[in-house]
């Protein structure tokens, strides 16, 4: 039987590879720069495609592959660079790799939220400038974690993650989602009904929540004054649930005393301002970058589209599953 065809918009770990092309007749896009506006004629005459959380495929992207393309992938949780309901308005399923990822976010909110608290950047800097010097019983002080508050903004798998690392440190853990979790997964967790009240709870503000319209912009001058003055800010989710102008400026003044930051808007052109500020940990958005986790990323992936192209299965991991169900029904 002809294996389809597929392309992937970045190369992945070698086991990946390996399992692509043992499975599909594999295009794979050779440059390191994202495949931009050559997606079009790379993704022609191929009957699924796996594409990055860097890739934007558009209701016009979309609209081109319907009728051709038969499934998309995402090596990615996160789904806000493709537009949902149009792959659905075009019959279009699309799978991402939920699960597998957790453990590594989660692993690096904790790197985040130590770096703020004990201002690692910055005593670093000195050390590699050469500005050690005497030492000093004042010098380099940061804080301790046990019996703070850690606030979660949303408490999804890898907020979940987070949690069980938070609470071996100590940590007092709340938390805002949009619904309580259930009372088996809830223990030693406190829920907040609203952010605002989360906000004034927590010594540590980590976000965790997914991008949506209802949560893009959310994190605002207003509500980061709702923190206690000098609370520490992480955010591994997304850059745009955050007004960056309202966030320099509240690290600026104290009112937000340390940051640790993994996203960002308009990645990897982020504001230019960030990179001066003091007390802020900055990574280039490495929050899954574990050869485990990017490996177990693209083999769901490739498992999710052998399932359907192949065995005529509905994997579990499809966004849009009603799309599943028009198919499998003609």
């Amino acid at each position: 039987m002809k294996r389809p065809r597929l392309l992937l918009t970045r190369a992945l770990p070698e086991l990946v590879l390996l399992e692509a092309e043992r499975r599909f007749e594999l295009r794979l896009w050779p440059e390191d720069a994202p495949i931009a506006a050559a997606f079009d004629r790379w993704a022609r005459d191929c009957d699924a495609v796996l594409v990055m959380a860097t890739d934007r495929l558009d209701r016009g992207r979309l609209r081109a592959l319907a009728g051709k393309v038969r499934a998309v992938a995402t090596c990615s949780v996160g789904h806000d660079h493709i537009d949902l309901a149009a792959a659905t308005d075009y019959g279009l399923p699309v799978f991402h790799t939920p699960d597998v990822l957790s453990d590594a976010v989660a692993e690096t909110a904790m790197l985040l939220i130590l770096a703020a608290a004990r201002d690692a950047t910055a005593a670093e800097a000195v050390l590699r400038g050469g500005r050690w010097g005497p030492w000093s019983p004042t010098r380099f002080l940061g804080r301790q974690l046990p019996g703070r508050t850690l606030g979660i903004f949303g408490m999804g798998r890898i907020g979940l993650a987070l949690a069980r690392r938070a609470r071996g440190f100590g940590m007092q853990l709340h938390y805002h989602n949009r619904s309580a979790l259930p009372a088996g997964d809830a223990q030693g967790l406190h829920y907040h009904a609203t952010l605002e009240s989360l906000l004034a709870a927590s010594d540590v503000l980590c976000v965790c929540a997914p991008s949506t319209p209802q949560t893009r912009g959310v994190l605002d001058a207003r509500r980061l004054a709702l923190l206690p003055r000098g609370a520490l800010f992480v955010n591994i989710a997304r850059g745009d649930l955050v007004d960056e102008s309202a966030l320099i400026e509240a690290i600026e003044s104290g009112q937000v005393g340390g940051a640790g930051l993994d996203v960002y808007r308009n990645e990897p052109q982020i504001d230019s301002r960030f990179l001066q500020l003091p007390r802020t940990t900055l990574l280039p958005h490495i929050g899954s970058a574990t050869i485990e986790a990017r490996t177990a990323m693209g083999m769901l992936a490739l498992e999710a589209l052998t399932r359907w192209l192949v065995d005529g299965v509905p994997p579990e991991n499809c966004l849009n599953p009603s799309t599943l169900r028009e198919r499998s029904e003609r």
